[in-house]
């Protein structure tokens, strides 16, 4: 073990310090571990300030290693003491064994240690679970943390790939988590925090589709719970649901990107259509500005960064011209471009582009059709970032009025140069 261990040896040999959690989860499941993290029985903080750790929290302690920055925790318990992921008292005595500590963990798979010989300590069949591929929870202590809702759908989205799913009864208790009215207690940075590692995820899509299997998401997102069962034109979306369709353009998004924001851009795109007047469904007449109103509302309730604010407002309010792409006149082309900043932030261009393309092909039967509108716009702004217009800024006949008159003029002028046949 590590040098750590041998001063907390030294100060009382009864102490024994256990890798827990992720590391072990992830070192079974042949994945590469993110954070190596220790569990310690037998101490308490004064034994681990003395072994050279420095404490960090306050609720409840955690040490880091400043050489490794590796984090040990005490063994503890927790008792429910209010409501909300915060409602909790927590005891780390040292007389806490490693059983107590790992049955207070949210799933089987996460409830797992391994000593220092290298041997797996696994009262909850956690290794079971992870042969049989089932994410379950380690004990009824599950529902007094609404947070796990979250924390399970997001293990969902991470596995899915791989072939995990979760546990019937787990199911329903997450269900239960959430009729209880728990779900609102949850603050904004932590329904945030899950669902941006969740949109980096390998299948984000599953992170929702749990959530509303869950009767989470008319609580946590009830802008996106609003549009499964809004009709879109069958004509353009076979897939008609406008729900199922935010889905599989989500899914489509994780294909061609990494991205979250793009992903996120992709997941609030179509949310105007949820506002849709039900006298002209399956129409959706000014959906993309009607979306921009409750991106910012959602983005100011969840204290969402301004960088997936700007983007997602962006998609939700032009996409429309990127598919319309071919018909547009060279003058509106130049407002899309300057309308999402292109010029000046090609990179905001690029993920405008990939949100879009993801959804035109996010529809039933669809998802492998070409998107050529993409390309035809990437060549439009390099047209753009090449053309030279230091003669008409530098050109003092021109009034100072008229200089942004010519400038767009010229380019508007490069993009009626450019073939569109050679796209359709």
């Amino acid at each position: 073990m590590n040098e750590i261990y041998k001063k907390l040896k030294n100060i009382n040999p009864e102490i024994e310090i256990y890798q827990v959690g992720g590391c072990v989860r992830d070192e079974i499941i042949q994945q590469k571990p993110k954070d190596i993290d220790y569990v310690v029985t037998g101490a308490n903080p004064d034994i681990l300030l003395k072994a050279g750790l420095i404490q960090v929290g306050s609720g409840f302690p955690c040490f880091i290693d400043t050489k490794t920055k590796q984090e040990y925790a005490l063994a503890r318990t927790e008792k429910k003491i209010g409501t909300g992921y915060q409602g909790f008292s927590c005891n780390f005595d040292s007389n806490i064994s490693l059983q107590q500590d790992l049955e207070r963990r949210d799933l089987t798979i996460n409830a797992i240690a391994k000593d220092n010989q290298g041997n797996y300590i696994d009262p909850f069949n956690g290794i079971h679970d992870i042969k049989e591929k089932i994410l379950r929870h380690t004990s009824l202590a599950f529902k007094e943390d609404p947070l796990r809702v979250l924390r399970v759908a997001r293990f969902a989205a991470r596995y899915h790939d791989i072939g995990f799913t979760i546990a019937s009864e787990t199911i329903a208790l997450m269900q239960e988590i959430s009729l209880s009215g728990e779900l609102t207690s949850l603050t904004p940075e932590r329904v945030w925090q899950e669902t941006e590692k969740a949109l980096g995820e390998e299948s984000p899509h599953i992170f929702f589709e749990v959530l509303r299997k869950t009767k989470a998401l008319e609580y946590i997102f009830p802008e996106l719970e609003r549009l499964f069962g809004i009709p879109q034109p069958e004509k353009h979306h076979p897939e008609i649901d406008t729900g199922i369709h935010t889905i599989m353009a989500l899914k489509r998004a994780s294909a061609l990107t990494q991205n979250t924001e793009i992903r996120f851009s992709v997941l609030t795109h179509d949310l105007g259509k949820g506002v849709t007047p039900k006298e002209i469904l399956p129409s959706h007449r000014g959906h993309e500005k009607a979306g921009v109103p409750i991106i910012a509302n959602m983005c100011k309730r969840l204290r969402i960064p301004n960088k997936y604010k700007e983007i997602a407002i962006k998609i939700s309010e032009f996409h429309l011209h990127c598919h319309k792409a071919f018909e547009l006149k060279a003058s509106t082309i130049l407002k899309l471009i300057m309308n999402i900043d292109g010029l000046r932030k090609p990179e905001l261009f690029e993920k405008f582009l990939i949100s879009c393309q993801a959804d035109a092909q996010g529809r039933k039967g669809l998802e492998n059709q070409p998107y050529p509108q993409a390309d035809y716009l990437r060549l439009c702004l390099t047209t753009l970032k090449k053309l030279n217009i230091t003669d008409i800024i530098q050109d003092k006949k021109l009034k100072p009025a008229d200089i942004q008159a010519a400038i767009n003029t010229r380019r508007i002028d490069s993009i009626k140069t450019i073939d569109k046949t050679k796209f359709i």
